[in-house]
């Protein structure tokens, strides 16, 4: 598997970098991982980095983008935090991931049984966790589809309350960046948002949330 140079980003579409996680995902889940020579990969990236994509996701060990999406060394930016949330810190993260260093999309991954979404459910407050759960709590009162249990006992609702979380993060990210706005207006990059089964490890992007240069 060749390592990413700037060219070959270049030549990268947003519909085409979408692909290419699926693509991975599909690898992944089947267990046909791409042969990939990762020593040469950092050699070859020493001097410079042309990831093709910029994926927020959790914490959560099960979790990782690299792994979850075949991924090699220079091909993805990946942003990780409990929760999947937002803040300034991570959105500067992106900005410099697309404007500066060419990515041509950007994911927001959520997952199943996520300990994060389960602790914002049951309004936990802990330490500095608090302040972090609490960017979750709007997803949380905003899934009114659930109106018995609302809270971690009940995983019909912890997973909507996640659903909700991703897309309210996409939100945020075109409401609070004018650079990022600006890029996905212009279809310069595309975004979307999608869940991981940790269980399954099969990736399903939200298809309502899609917005790119040339959508099928």
């Amino acid at each position: 598997m060749k390592t990413l140079t700037k060219e070959m980003q270049a030549a990268i579409t947003p519909a085409m970098a979408l692909e290419l996680l699926k693509e991975g995902n599909k690898r992944f889940v089947n267990n046909l991982k791409l042969n990939r020579n990762l020593l040469q990969q950092a050699n070859e990236t020493s001097d410079g980095q042309h990831p093709f994509a910029v994926i927020l996701s959790c914490i959560d060990s099960r979790t990782s983008a690299e792994l979850i999406f075949d991924q090699g060394l220079g091909d993805v930016f990946s942003i990780r935090i409990a929760g999947n949330i937002i803040n300034e810190d991570i959105l500067g993260s992106m900005e410099f991931g697309c404007k500066v260093a060419g990515s041509k999309i950007i994911v927001v991954l959520g997952h199943t049984k996520c300990g994060a979404i389960k602790g914002a459910c049951d309004h936990v407050e802990m330490g500095n966790l608090t302040a972090l759960l609490s960017k979750i709590q709007p997803a949380v009162y905003d899934e009114n589809s659930e109106t018995e249990n609302r809270n971690s006992s009940n995983p019909e609702f912890v997973e909507k309350v996640a659903a909700m979380n991703v897309k309210k993060t996409l939100h945020a990210i075109m409401e609070r960046s004018p650079i990022l706005k600006e890029m996905v207006e212009t279809r310069a990059i595309g975004i979307i948002g999608g869940k991981h089964d940790i269980a399954t490890g099969v990736v399903d992007f939200y298809d309502d949330t899609l917005i790119l240069n040339n959508p099928e």
